[in-house]
């Protein structure tokens, strides 16, 4: 099957037009112009991207990773696929051991029949001063037993771990986490400029959503911020939604390291893609009022309602004067960089790559997904059927 769309971004480069083959769930072949055959699915004014992957992701369409049953996980992977998100970790918040064991358990079987890419441990190893939707009384300081049971229950199918670096014992546990082959991340920390740097120099590689529930910068404590910052072997989480941090951040943040660095991610829970009302995340009451989710009777971000088709269009809108390449910079941000950031193969839209692809109109809207060479939004009328 070969598309053809005003322009084809890759990931990495640009063609316009556009064309992409696709054949046994395979991306076999990508091109400039006029196709090698006539196409089978003309696209006409529309984008066609890589499919897009969440690497911090609670829930959605009702259904929360923590309850780690086939509906909820069902649930959410759904509403995230209809927005173009054909990749999902499952993010779990900070539970008491014996709970998260049996969590991670559960999702175990998901990660491995291909349904989820991995999981994220956020927390339960976080800072008491910077908890935000954790609920206190399950946040501890990193153990090696806990850290070593988690990490075997998982069976490899932990992407990621987020921990404050400044907790007694967390040195260790980041250098016990990259050493099993996994992400160590730190973030819901109140760690100083030089806490953070030594956990990047023990092995963490990302920041948890960057700004959001970290020790602000100051100008005599630099804080954890500018340690991701300035070091070029972080990737930096952002939650583009127009809730967690204002436009200007995200271009005063790309320009200062470079599109390449920087992960677009959800960090939805249960409600995206829902009504209004009251959701649970984790052991804590959420209420979302106005598609803004909080911890019930308080000012604190309770994760987002946002889907990637949000990310990418609120990106896009604020991104600068130059839309294609403020789409061409989200577009990365929301396919290669997150997949780099877990040390994955990131192929973009190239021969040999997973037929993962997402069609957006003009306006950014999602208006079909392919995942491994399958529909899973109704195909768009082709211009011309072939048989």
């Amino acid at each position: 099957m070969i598309l053809t769309a005003a322009t084809v971004l890759t990931g990495d480069h640009s063609h316009s037009p556009g064309w992409v083959e696709v054949d046994r769930g395979v991306v076999v072949g990508v091109g400039s112009g006029a196709p090698p055959r006539p196409a089978d699915l003309a696209l006409g004014d529309a984008v066609l991207t890589p499919g897009f992957v969440d690497m911090h992701v609670h829930g959605g369409g009702g259904g929360a990773y923590f309850e780690a049953t086939e509906e909820a996980v069902t649930a959410s992977v759904t509403l995230h696929r209809r927005f173009g998100t054909t990749s999902t970790i499952a993010s779990l918040v900070s539970d008491h051991h014996d709970v998260l064991l049996a969590q991670v358990r559960a999702l175990v079987d998901h990660v491995e029949a291909g349904e989820l890419l991995g999981i994220h441990l956020e927390g339960p190893w976080l800072s008491p001063h910077r908890c935000g939707a954790h609920e206190p009384t399950a946040l501890r300081d990193p153990d090696p037993a806990e850290v070593g049971a988690l990490l075997e229950a998982g069976r490899g199918t932990i992407r990621m771990v987020t921990l404050a670096p400044e907790l007694p014992g967390a040195t260790e546990a980041i250098r016990r986490i990259v050493d099993s082959g996994v992400v160590a991340a730190i973030g819901h920390t109140d760690a100083t400029y030089a806490q953070a740097t030594a956990a990047i120099e023990a092995g963490a590689t990302v920041a948890t959503h960057l700004f959001n529930a970290m020790r602000p910068v100051h100008h005599r404590e630099p804080g954890p911020v500018v340690a991701a910052l300035e070091d070029p072997r972080v990737t930096l989480e952002l939650v583009t939604d127009g809730v967690h941090l204002h436009p200007a951040l995200h271009r005063l943040v790309t320009a200062d390291v470079g599109p390449g660095r920087v992960a677009l991610v959800t960090d939805a829970m249960a409600a995206a893609g829902m009504q209004d009302g009251s959701y649970r995340l984790g052991a804590l009451s959420v209420d979302v009022v106005d598609q803004v989710a909080r911890v019930a009777g308080t000012d604190t971000i309770a994760g987002s309602t946002a889907t990637m088709q949000r990310l990418v269009a609120q990106t896009v809108d604020n991104g600068g004067p130059d839309r294609a390449e403020a789409l061409r910079t989200a577009i990365r941000q929301v396919t290669l960089n997150p997949l780099r950031a877990l040390g994955l193969p990131a192929p973009g839209l190239s021969p040999g790559a997973p037929a993962d692809l997402v069609v957006l109109t003009p306006s950014l809207e999602v208006a079909a997904v392919l995942r491994g060479g399958r529909w899973v939004t109704p195909a768009p009328a082709p211009a011309t059927a072939r048989s």
